[in-house]
């Protein structure tokens, strides 16, 4: 059973009580939108609790949840894969061992340590050798190459991952039901 966690408790509770709005914004696809007022009104008291990239790392995972389930597309969350842990991936294992160029890894490392998150990439490049389908939610600007979102107050680039997401997804050809109109 998983343990408790504030950051979780608190983003769910936020999403609860915004529900019905949420539900609205997400008929008309307004991604954004949704991920901003979320991170407007929660990443201040999220930053408090315990470490501040941890937590930060732990919001951003929340809410890339959130919306993947809203928006049905299919992913994997928090998972090992060959010994690697992976934060997400889109659509699957499954997918990634018959076309990597199909998968997408969404990697959310909880530190700002720049030597971890190239020893978490390199791991991960063993396994997505499209280096491009690798990106990365960071809570500081570090200049890596490639895909790269913020989770910062009044930073739109996270805003924007799931639209990303789902552009991918409707590129490969994965999105079967084309839910998502991007």
């Amino acid at each position: 059973m998983e343990k408790k966690n504030p950051v979780k408790d608190y983003l769910f509770n936020y999403i609860k009580k915004s529900e019905k709005r949420f539900q609205r914004l997400f008929s008309q696809a307004k991604f954004d939108i949704i991920i901003n007022n979320i991170i407007e009104n929660c990443y201040n008291k999220v930053s408090l609790m315990n470490n501040k990239e941890e937590s930060l790392a732990v919001l951003g995972t929340g809410i890339i949840h959130y919306m993947l389930t809203n928006a049905m597309i299919t992913s994997q969350r928090k998972i090992e894969y060959q010994g690697i842990e992976i934060d997400i991936i889109i659509p699957n294992f499954k997918t990634l061992d018959k076309d990597p160029k199909k998968t997408l890894i969404i990697c959310i490392p909880n530190t700002t340590d720049e030597k971890w998150i190239k020893e978490k990439l390199n791991q991960i490049y063993k396994i997505q050798s499209e280096k491009q389908n690798v990106w990365l939610v960071l809570t500081k600007d570090l200049k890596f190459k490639g895909k790269t979102y913020l989770i910062q107050k009044g930073n739109s680039s996270f805003s924007q991952i799931i639209y990303d997401i789902a552009n991918f997804v409707n590129v490969q050809g994965q999105n079967n039901l084309k839910i998502l109109r991007v």
